[in-house]
């Protein structure tokens, strides 16, 4: 990944030869660190008939508590465009979800100015991986930074006893949350417009942070949620908890269609189809789980009718499965006949499983396609043009995060609230929500669902915008999705800022 931000290497900060680190840091009292010295290089992206220049710092912010003892180490790669007024330049923070995830993908995959070459549709390429010129860019609008949370990426804890505290709904948002306080300060970017993008768990957090630091005095024009997970109840299959199932069936009915399980009727106009899974899902399939046990034999008959028309899947299966289709067997059973499943992240990829008989897929073919090239270009791509080196393992997903602190004294987590705060102490920021169709890890039914009720008025209701992509959870692996997408959010951000 790699964003142009403008002149924003920190106060201290000269220009640099590629791979070589900038003399000196300043931190807040004037004193150099040597362990936050960052490195600094300069590039240059052919824009649209013009050449942007923009220069990235690379390095690691310290967290401290109180007594000035570092706690973290938090890594993040800043880009601003050369030249730009950085009072007047908007000014982004971007980071994934998990959580245990990096900010690669984003990163690598949607707003840098750089991204990985994957397939037009998303799909795996052949090694060897590489990064390519990403025209799709948001760097021409904002300067971008990227964000690796405590545990994932090259972010360590001081002491191994300290990363539980990062390690949770609550430590995750008050560390990234530090970390923006500090840059806002050491960057000089207290007057800039101010943006989040989270993905999936990262939406989570964005949520949480645009409550937690409107507390800190820090407001912000625009949040970006890309594939949205608030409310962790819309998700959580369970007994007791009917909610997921008709939350779940829309994305179903898009896979279904994908792949051509749906009857001929429904395989004309995908649109049509969804809004038609939409009415059942939200009334008579809603209004059936509702009864329990006291649905009648005729009604579960009408039901299950209905479910296998709109999944593809067999009557006989849907009724065995008591109407309630999980999110992990309908993976395996769609294809099953061709002894495929297909992906979570991504539903349109189909992968070969090791067992025709299991309840389950052994693994999901959506996250092994992009996981390697992701990787691969990660590493080369820090180090080749970024002049970074670590010999530590970069923390793509997984392996730095343990168990995680939902903090919910035995509820969902929810971090919807929080959002419905900001909203109402910041009576100017405004919110885009990207959902990907075939995207089955955070459903855009599930998405709405939460948006509708988080107790808004009509007024910040209107402050909110929705984009839909025929791609899955990273709805920018795909090339059409990737143009859409930083259309949709060119306009956001060009409607946040204006006065």
């Amino acid at each position: 990944m790699r964003a142009a931000l403008s002149l924003l290497c920190l106060p201290a900060l000269v220009a640099q030869v590629p791979g070589k680190p900038a003399d000196k840091q300043a931190d807040v009292k004037g004193e150099v660190k040597a362990d936050e010295k960052p490195t600094v290089t300069s590039h240059t992206l052919a824009l649209g008939g013009k050449t942007l220049k923009y220069t990235v710092t690379t390095g690691l912010m310290p967290l401290k508590n109180a007594a000035g003892e570092k706690e973290a180490d938090v890594f993040y790669m800043a880009y601003t465009l050369d030249g730009a007024e950085a009072s007047k330049r908007p000014l982004m923070f971007s980071f994934n979800g998990g959580p245990g995830s990096a900010s690669v993908w984003l990163h690598l995959g949607a707003l840098g100015p750089r991204r990985v070459r994957m397939g037009s549709e998303g799909f795996m390429p052949a090694p060897p991986y590489q990064v390519v010129d990403n025209p799709a860019t948001w760097l021409d609008q904002t300067d971008l930074v990227f964000i690796d949370p405590v545990g994932t990426g090259y972010s360590r804890a001081a002491k191994p006893e300290l990363a539980s505290q990062f390690h949770g709904v609550r430590g995750d948002i008050e560390s990234v949350g530090e970390f923006i306080r500090l840059y806002l300060g050491r960057a000089n970017r207290w007057s800039s417009p101010l943006f989040l993008v989270g993905e999936s768990y990262g939406t989570t957090r964005a949520a949480g942070l645009s409550g937690h630091l409107i507390e800190k005095g820090i407001a912000f024009n625009g949040i970006v949620l890309v594939s949205a997970i608030l409310n962790f109840q819309t998700h959580a299959f369970a007994v007791g908890n009917d909610l997921p199932y008709p939350l779940y069936l829309p994305t179903y009915t898009a896979t279904a269609y994908y792949h051509h399980r749906l009857a001929p009727e429904l395989q004309k106009d995908l649109q049509a189809t969804l809004r038609e899974a939409e009415a059942f899902a939200a009334g008579a399939y809603t209004t059936a789980l509702n009864k329990g046990d006291a649905l009648s034999a005729a009604e579960r008959e009408a039901i299950a009718t209905q479910l296998a028309r709109l999944t593809g899947l067999d009557k006989a299966f849907v009724l065995r499965a008591n109407l309630r289709i999980q999110d992990s067997t309908f993976y395996k059973e769609l294809l099953r006949a061709e002894d495929r499943v297909v992906g979570r992240l991504d539903s349109r990829f189909k992968g070969v499983d090791a067992s025709g008989v299991s309840d389950s897929p052994e693994f999901d073919p959506s996250m092994t396609a992009i996981r390697p090239p992701y990787t691969a270009a990660f590493n080369d791509y820090v180090r080749r043009e970024l002049g970074y080196t670590s010999d530590q393992e970069y923390f793509i997903l997984g392996g730095g995060v343990g168990r995680w602190d939902w903090g919910a004294n035995g509820r969902y987590a929810d971090t919807s609230d929080a959002l419905r705060q900001a909203f109402a102490k910041n009576p100017f920021m405004k919110l885009f929500v990207a959902n990907g169709y075939y995207d089955v890890a955070t459903p855009y039914f599930a998405t709405q669902y939460t948006l509708s009720h988080m107790r808004l008025d009509p007024a910040a209701h209107a402050r909110i915008s929705l984009g839909f992509y025929e791609a899955g959870h990273m709805m920018y692996i795909d090339e059409k999705s990737l143009v859409q997408l930083k259309k949709d959010v060119s306009a956001f951000i060009e409607g946040a800022v204006k006065k």
